[in-house]
Formats: structure tokens, sequence, C-alpha cells
């Protein structure tokens, strides 16, 4: 015979068992918070500490796009670095030279009476020599002197005859002064830039006029008002000592 039938016991009931509803004694309830309390800080803790492993995983793991950053774009940006500071030195250098360079326009020293003359009208000044040498020494002083450049450049392509030379002087003077890669590009808005490409591909001795006359006015009506004001202009005609090279 079974000992559990000998002594009286029985086996719980598990299908037929009432689940208790009741209230849940102070000591007892204490006890479910406090392991409910720790289940949740363990919980808590463990996600945190995924948490910091995963960043410090990332951290320490090189980033995906990192490296497509490196083979995409750091090529491309150390080429286009380098390209700005060949460009920065062009510059510089040419801004060197054109401080060195002498003004090739012989002439005459101009009277006090001529200087003054300059004063009365931007024409008067642009038909004498020594009025253009001294606006151009004017010009230098403001970061400028290429729009004198290229106007003296315009002029002289106007009295060539030379079919092959007249080629190869519009093209000298589009990459000097129209060409935007040029550190000595002038000012030309958009309607003559386009002219001047349209005239460019049969160049003749007036592929520059449109502008050659816009940069004509531009220091007429810019450049010109500074120079009269100018301690350049006016020690010249007050005689003072400041005097052009070429005096």
């Amino acid at each position: 015979m079974c000992l559990r039938k000998r002594s009286g016991y029985r086996p719980p009931d598990l299908i037929n068992a009432k689940i208790y509803t009741g209230p849940i004694p102070t000591e007892r309830g204490g006890e479910l918070a406090m392991g409910r309390g720790r289940s949740e800080t363990s919980a808590l803790s463990g996600i945190g500490g995924r948490r910091d492993m995963t960043t410090t995983q990332n951290s320490q793991r090189p980033n995906a796009c990192c490296f497509c950053w490196c083979c995409c774009c750091s090529c491309s940006w150390n080429e286009e670095e380098r390209r700005r500071r060949r460009r920065k030195k062009q510059i510089a250098q040419d801004n060197n030279k054109m401080e060195t360079i002498p003004n090739s326009e012989p002439c005459t020293k101009a009277s006090v009476e001529e200087m003054r003359l300059w004063s009365q009208s931007f024409d008067k000044l642009m038909r004498n020599p020594a009025g253009r040498n001294v606006f151009r020494e004017f010009l230098r002083t403001e970061y400028s002197e290429e729009n004198m450049l290229f106007w003296l450049a315009c002029e002289d392509l106007k009295q060539e005859i030379n079919k092959s030379a007249v080629e190869e002087k519009a093209r000298s003077i589009y990459e000097d002064y129209i060409s935007i890669l040029s550190p000595k590009e002038v000012s030309l808005d958009a309607r003559v830039r386009e002219v001047i490409n349209r005239k460019m591909q049969e160049p003749t001795p007036h592929t520059f006029e449109d502008a050659q006359l816009q940069i004509y006015t531009l220091m007429h009506r810019d450049s010109y008002p500074r120079f009269i004001s100018s301690g350049i202009y006016k020690s010249l005609v007050h005689g003072g000592s400041h005097s052009s090279s070429e005096f």
C-alpha cells in the first residue's frame, strides 16, 4: 500500500484550485515589492550595461560611413584644396609681377595745367598718356589695375591688322582678362561674356569692343571720382614730392 494513502496524504487538486485574490499581508507585500524592485533594477542595469557596451563597441569599431567618406569625398576635397592653394599662389605671384611691371606707355612729363584738366573729365585723363600712367598707378593701390591693363590691351588689338596676330592677341586677352580662371579677370556681365564667346570663334580687332566700353564706364563711375580726391592726384597738382616712375 502507498505510504501517502496510509498517512492520509492527499495531493492538491491543481485543476479545481481557487486563486487567492485577497489582501497580501504587510510582511509578505514588502518582500514582494523588494524583490520586484531588485528585478527591475537588474533589468535596467542590464539594459544600461548592454547600451554602454554597444556604445563602446561602436566607438571602437570604425564607422562604415567614414570609410565611404574617405573614399568618395576626401580625395575630391584634397584636390579642391590643392587647386585653391595653387590659385592663391598664382594670384600672389601675379600681384607681385604687377607691382614690378613698369608703366609701358612712354610719355613726357605732364604740366600742372594738363594735370588740372584731368579733373574736368575722364576722357581728358584717358586721352593723355601721362594721365593714364598716373591713373594706373592709383588703380594699383586699389587692386584694380587689371581694368586699365585690359583697356590698353584692347586698344593695342584695335591697331593690329595681321589676322594671325589678331587671333593670337585676342586669345591672350581672353585668357588674361576674360577667363574665370584668371586672377586678373575683369568684371563683366553675362550678356557681354556671351557676345565675346561668340566672337571668339572668329576673332577680329573689335572682338572685345563691348567689354572695353563696359570696363571704361566702370572706371569712369567707380574709380575716377576717388582718383580725383586721392592724395596721388592732389600731390601732383600741388607740386608735391610724389610722382610716378615715368616722370
